[in-house]
């Protein structure tokens, strides 16, 4: 019964998940139509920082080397788009989540052999030597110029993708809302309960039989799915593959969104993802020289006030609404 009862109330959560995803995002269609490339950028980037929750908010991976796995879904689906014709977006998609699970496996057999700082700096040379492999090998990838000459056909042969962003934002809130549902029920999931184990205590857990390595790089494997999605959505939306989505800047970035959204929710990635890239273009507009100055202030006081994040925060001051209507 139990089990049951946290089931209905975890459906009953994913449900009011969905009502307010789709709410925020017809509000945003209808009222800030001029800005949906730039929302359909954001959720991109949320699901690579939700990649970056699944590795290092529930299984205890340190990472600043995500991008890889995000560049790889772009480039693959820029790749097949490009030079072999394959412009269905669907497909695209597909093989952006390939690549990005490929990447992902190929990443955690190096990461993963380190430990706290050592996996840092390894997960660091992993998005160093994807960047220069992707730069030397100019003739598929386009180099420092960028991959041109992606032009996705009409999603499911009715939708155009036009100047407005209009197909990529649907389709964007569409993956979104898929792919964290999902998330949620592998997070719910034994073999979600088992990564959070590891976080807490790997020698533990080893110790209890259960295989801590192998469930690592099936994690890291998922996490590198979701990252090439975000990266195979950025391809198709924009029309063009840079660099910059194998840089460590974007890793860095990504891990400040999800250290300010709060880490080990999911909910923390979302909300990190947004605050951030809109406060981001927001101050870059009303001062474009000192809005980096702005960004940090905002980090540090998010920090130094709320350590686990906006959503630690929300959930404190919900936490003492109630405590104080009961009394």
């Amino acid at each position: 019964m139990n089990t049951i009862s946290l089931w209905r109330r975890g459906f009953k959560g994913d449900l009011i998940t969905i009502a307010v995803m789709v709410t925020l995002a017809v509000i945003c269609f209808h009222f800030m139509p001029s800005n949906l490339s730039f929302f359909t950028r954001i959720i991109a980037i949320m699901l690579l920082v939700l990649a970056i929750d699944l590795v290092t908010g529930f299984t205890g991976i340190a990472t600043l080397g995500h991008a890889a796995l995000y560049g790889a879904g772009a480039y693959a689906a820029g790749i097949a788009a490009a030079k072999f014709g394959i412009n269905d977006p669907v497909l695209m998609l597909l093989i952006g989540i390939v690549a990005g699970a490929l990447m992902g496996l190929l990443s955690s057999l190096v990461i993963l052999r380190g430990h706290g700082l050592s996996q840092l700096v390894l997960s660091i040379a992993v998005v160093q030597l994807a960047r220069e492999a992707a730069n030397r090998f100019s003739t598929w990838t386009g180099g420092s110029d960028g991959l041109a000459g992606i032009a996705p056909a009409p999603l499911f042969g009715m939708w155009r993708f036009d100047l407005w962003g209009r197909t990529s934002y649907w389709l964007a809130v569409a993956l979104l809302i898929i792919t964290f549902i999902l998330l949620r029920q592998i997070i719910r999931s034994p073999f979600g309960k088992l990564c959070q184990a590891i976080r807490q205590d790997p020698v533990r857990v080893r110790a209890m039989g259960a295989p801590v390595y192998l469930t690592q790089v099936k994690m890291y494997v998922i996490s590198g799915a979701v990252a090439g999605l975000g990266g195979a959505l950025s391809a198709v939306a924009t029309k063009v593959v840079g660099l910059d989505s194998l840089s460590f800047e974007l890793s860095a970035e990504a891990v400040v969104m999800l250290v300010l959204g709060g880490t080990a929710n999911l909910y923390g990635a979302l909300i990190g993802s947004a605050v951030f890239m809109w406060f981001e273009h927001t101050m870059s507009t009303i001062n474009p020289y000192h809005w980096l100055t702005i960004v940090g202030a905002l980090l540090v006081a998010i920090v130094l006030f709320a350590p686990r994040g906006l959503t630690g925060l929300a959930e404190s001051l919900w936490a003492r609404m109630m405590k104080g209507a009961f009394k």
